[in-house]
């Protein structure tokens, strides 16, 4: 995602440079989840179960209980979607960083964005992306919080997607916590952004270098940065999307609204219940972040 990718974004034609966006955005996906997808598990029970003392219990307990094969459930599903919603990601704050420029550059002569700017064109990239991520994220953590074994509820994604269907509907079952979803998407991604684009921006001028002669590995190491960013900045919208896509229908389920579980969770548990399992999710963050940023751009770079 460094500059050299974005210069090459004023060259050529629109639908070439969609294509670099979207290819490089979907190889950083697919190595954002076969990274994090180990640590995402240990999240995901922490937000959605009482039974484990601390992430350090729960891997511990996953792995004795289900085995090592364990830690990639539900994998499937966020390795084909997760390599589309960072292919969209991308290509959507590509886009929306090329309009916001070409404004700059007729009211104010001035290309150059603002970091409120870059948190709008991030966030515009969240909410592209929300219409995918809901459904994927919400089938990989039913895939991830299901019993164990013969009691298991779904047999894979596809047996997933149909059951959630039959259950609620394709809003109420597949978009179940589409909303905040929406709400943390937004602010996420609006932070992801101005955050890596903050540090790059700064490497560059206190060096006195062009972005594109930052080395790969301080590109990684702020990708990461930025991954810290991401989730301090949004993680209690993404416990109460965790606890509303694992919540049951009918008779069983415990939550109405978003406003109701956020209502609900600091009734049973006060602030602390929106940071659980941030410690897991902020280990994670770094080496998934700087994963993603890192082949980001390495693919730019071998398009040309």
């Amino acid at each position: 995602m460094e500059s050299e990718a974005f210069e090459d974004m004023q060259k050529g034609g629109g639908s070439l440079r969609a294509v670099k966006d979207l290819t490089a955005g979907a190889a950083g996906g697919i190595a954002q989840v076969l990274i994090g997808q180990p640590f995402d598990i240990v999240k995901v029970r922490l937000q959605t179960t009482t039974q484990y003392a601390s992430a350090l219990d729960c891997a511990t307990k996953i792995l004795k209980n289900e085995g090592p094969t364990a830690f990639y459930k539900g994998t499937l599903t966020p390795l084909i979607g997760i390599g589309a919603c960072v292919s969209v990601q991308f290509g959507a704050f590509h886009e929306a960083r090329r309009r916001l420029e070409a404004l700059n550059k007729k009211k104010y002569a001035d290309p150059t964005l603002s970091y409120t700017q870059y948190y709008l064109a991030g966030g515009f990239a969240g909410i592209t992306n929300s219409f995918l991520s809901g459904p994927i994220e919400h089938i990989r953590i039913r895939l991830q919080t299901q019993p164990h074994g013969a009691n298991k509820l779904y047999q894979g994604p596809i047996d997933c997607i149909r059951k959630l269907c039959n259950q609620g509907g394709v809003l109420k079952g597949l978009y179940r916590g589409q909303n905040v979803t929406y709400l943390r998407e937004i602010q996420a991604y609006g932070t992801w952004f101005l955050a890596f684009e903050y540090l790059m921006n700064a490497d560059a001028k206190r060096n006195g270098i062009r972005r594109e002669e930052i080395s790969s590995l301080k590109v990684a190491t702020y990708g990461g940065l930025a991954g810290e960013v991401l989730w301090l900045s949004s993680y209690p919208f993404d416990v109460v999307k965790s606890k509303m896509q694992c919540d049951g229908f009918g008779a069983s389920q415990q939550f109405k609204s978003m406003t109701d579980c956020f209502k609900k969770t600091y009734a049973a548990e006060g602030l602390a219940g929106f940071w659980k399992g941030i410690g897991p999710t902020l280990l994670r963050a770094m080496p998934v972040s700087a994963g993603t940023f890192a082949v980001v751009e390495l693919t730019m770079r071998a398009l040309g």
